[in-house]
């Protein structure tokens, strides 16, 4: 099989001595293999297919990693990834103890710093730039935002440093009018308004008839891009950026690889303060189905992945909150700029005026919700796991110490798989555990979940407080979904199995592996009583109390960090209240979790039914053929 131009770079050093046509071809290349690449890993496609160009040429101007290239949102970095080195690892990607979804410090000198979640670049960028100052280095530190980014409110923070630091340093700003779903806000307004300038749009118009029957070589290639720079200069008034301090170059096209390269050279010999360069592109660019929808195509599972046969919790979820706002007219639903990744999107043509996008704004989504609490409707804000943790301080400043009624729904809550150690929903139960007045619910099931939705709603309707409601990623088990609507009282539990040797307390999901664990026991001899916890706040003490005082061998299950978790509640009321009671506490240990299947981490961690069943039998050796039962 004859080498592709991708084959023979192995090193950023090596794209410098490949000609013009090659640079374009390698670049159709790289279109190519990311597309086959992913489809069989699963990742993110789109966000990728849009910086070919931009990836090529910062590595052709900038020294990495002598340069720092700080990249925002690693999904965005696909093909970065290619041009360091890690192409024959691609089949890799996403997988257990394969190459991360996003940059990761530990794979590669080139990743400086790795990111999850939107908005850090520019912050991380300042503070390598000024640690370069401070050490008298010379080289350059590059941030690279995009993919939405932009809306998040720490990225206007690192901006407004910048610009009154002066800190040298370049922002490339890769603007594809997306995140996961359309840019929303103001921002984005003004950069469309930048794209679509009509007199410059004119003027470029009639430039390019004029230069498209000249010769075709590069005097009147730069001709055209040093008319169409004037242009902008005529037609194109001083933007937010001139006047945080930046000096703004653009808007360019992000695909034209020669032009690119021109504007980072000059951004690159910029001599003194920060730079702005400002790149269009396309999201999913080059690759049809992915243009035509780059919703779609921003994340993409593994080929051949089973058909599901039961729905997913996110569609559970918006089903039922489209229930509820049918029949409550205060409910109001919140998303940060995931309206396709929480299952809303279609509640926003159904419900136009009590549906909000705020953008990547955990921050204001929060306290956003906590004014509407104020005025007596009911916010439903629609949040991962893991971004929920960016307002921490706004849930436990604005909502919680005002007692107010709002409702959290934490999607990917728990071991979330393949995007990895950034994305893991392992902290909420104790993040939100230690916070006075908050009521926390995890369903055993999808038809559970409805049930909690509800009640969570009508509970701070009466205007009890916060409510927090989690979820896992993935799909439930196909119970049914028809019973009417009808509220869980607060703090209570609910017995599933009886035994006298052991209790098994699972939270949410895991209590589907608790009661396999049961049946796994059963055949030791066994007998296991098996709860479903329901809350891990107010916890059950009518339930937990007197079952401990009769079999005082208890083990908890959590997909959550055990460190202040459901667990430790436990084990809290127990010394309370005086209890003796022998507690195994199942959970993730005080170590980071990266990416992988949920069903490997699950196993690696003992929480699945075996994992389970071998902890009560090396906790508890005697237990089997004991005698012990007493009924």
């Amino acid at each position: 099989m004859t080498p592709t131009l991708l084959d023979r770079i192995t090193s950023p050093q090596e794209l410098r001595d490949l000609t013009r046509e090659e640079l374009l071809a390698l670049c159709a290349e790289i279109r190519a293999f990311t597309v086959e690449a992913v489809q069989r890993t699963g990742g993110h496609i789109s966000s990728s297919l849009g910086t070919v160009e931009l990836a090529v040429a910062l590595h052709r101007v900038f020294e990495s990693p002598t340069d720092k290239l700080v990249w925002d949102t690693g999904h965005q970095a696909y093909v970065h990834k290619l041009l360091t080195g890690r192409r024959e690892r691609f089949d890799s990607l996403r997988q257990f103890g394969g190459l991360s979804g996003f940059l990761a410090r530990t794979e590669s000198e080139h990743d400086q710093f790795g990111a999850g979640h939107a908005g850090t670049s520019i912050s991380a960028a300042q503070g390598m730039a000024v640690a370069r100052d401070l050490r008298g280095l010379d080289h350059h530190v590059v941030a690279i935002i995009g993919d939405g980014a932009l809306t998040a409110g720490m990225a206007f923070e690192a901006l407004n440093s910048v610009g009154h630091e002066k800190t040298r340093m370049i922002v490339v700003l890769n603007d594809n009018g997306m995140s996961i779903a359309p840019n929303v806000g103001a921002v984005s307004r003004m950069l469309e308004r930048v794209r679509t300038a009509t007199p410059y749009r004119e003027a470029k118009s009639v430039v390019r008839q004029i230069i498209d029957h000249l010769p075709a070589h590069e005097l009147a290639e730069e001709a055209r891009r040093r008319v169409f720079t004037s242009l902008k200069a005529l037609f194109i008034p001083n933007l937010l950026f001139e006047q945080l301090g930046f000096t703004y170059f653009g808007p360019f096209d992000g695909h034209d690889l020669f032009g690119v390269e021109e504007v980072l050279r000059k951004a690159r010999d910029f001599e003194s303060g920060p730079v702005f360069v400002h790149l269009q592109t396309q999201k999913g660019r080059g690759y049809g189905p992915a243009e035509e929808d780059n919703v779609k195509w921003h994340g993409v599972s593994a080929t051949g992945a089973a058909k599901a046969t039961a729905p997913q919790y996110t569609a559970v979820f918006a089903d039922s909150v489209r229930e509820i706002m049918n029949r409550e007219r205060d409910v109001v639903a919140i998303t940060a700029a995931m309206p396709g990744g929480t299952g809303l999107l279609p509640l926003f043509k159904e419900f136009p005026k009590r549906m909000f996008d705020v953008g990547i704004c955990e921050q204001h989504a929060v306290t956003f919700a906590a004014g509407l609490a104020t005025q007596g409707v009911v916010p439903i804000v629609a949040i991962y796991s893991t971004f929920l943790q960016r307002g921490f301080d706004q849930v436990l400043h604005d909502v919680a110490v005002q007692d107010l009624p709002v409702v959290f729904a934490l999607d990917r809550a728990g071991i979330v798989g393949d995007d990895g150690r950034t994305h893991q929903g392992l902290y909420d139960i104790s993040y939100l555990r230690c916070i006075p007045g908050f009521t926390l619910m995890a369903p055993k099931d999808e038809a559970e979940l409805r049930q909690m939705l509800w009640t969570a709603v009508r509970h701070a309707a009466a205007g009890n407080g916060p409510v927090a409601v989690r979820y896992p990623r993935g799909t439930g088990l196909g119970v049914a979904l028809d019973a009417p609507l009808a509220q869980i009282p607060i703090g209570t539990a609910e017995t599933l199995r009886s035994g006298d040797d052991v209790i098994l307390a699972g939270y949410g999901t895991s209590v589907q592996a608790a009661l396999a664990a049961a049946d796994l026991l059963a055949k030791d001899g066994i007998r296991a009583t098996v709860v479903n916890a329901r809350f891990a706040k107010p916890l059950d003490e009518d339930t937990f109390l007197p079952l401990v005082g009769r079999v005082p061998r208890l083990v908890t299950i959590e997909e959550n960090v055990v460190a202040g978790g459901f667990g430790a509640g436990l084990v809290e009321l127990f010394a309370e209240r005086g209890v003796a009671a022998e507690t195994e506490m199942l959970g993730i240990p005080d170590e980071q979790v990266d990416h992988g299947a949920q069903a490997l981490w699950r196993h690696h961690y003992g929480l699945d039914a075996e994992g389970i069943a071998a902890a009560v039998r090396r906790r508890w050796p005697s237990l089997a053929g004991s005698g012990t039962r007493t009924a």
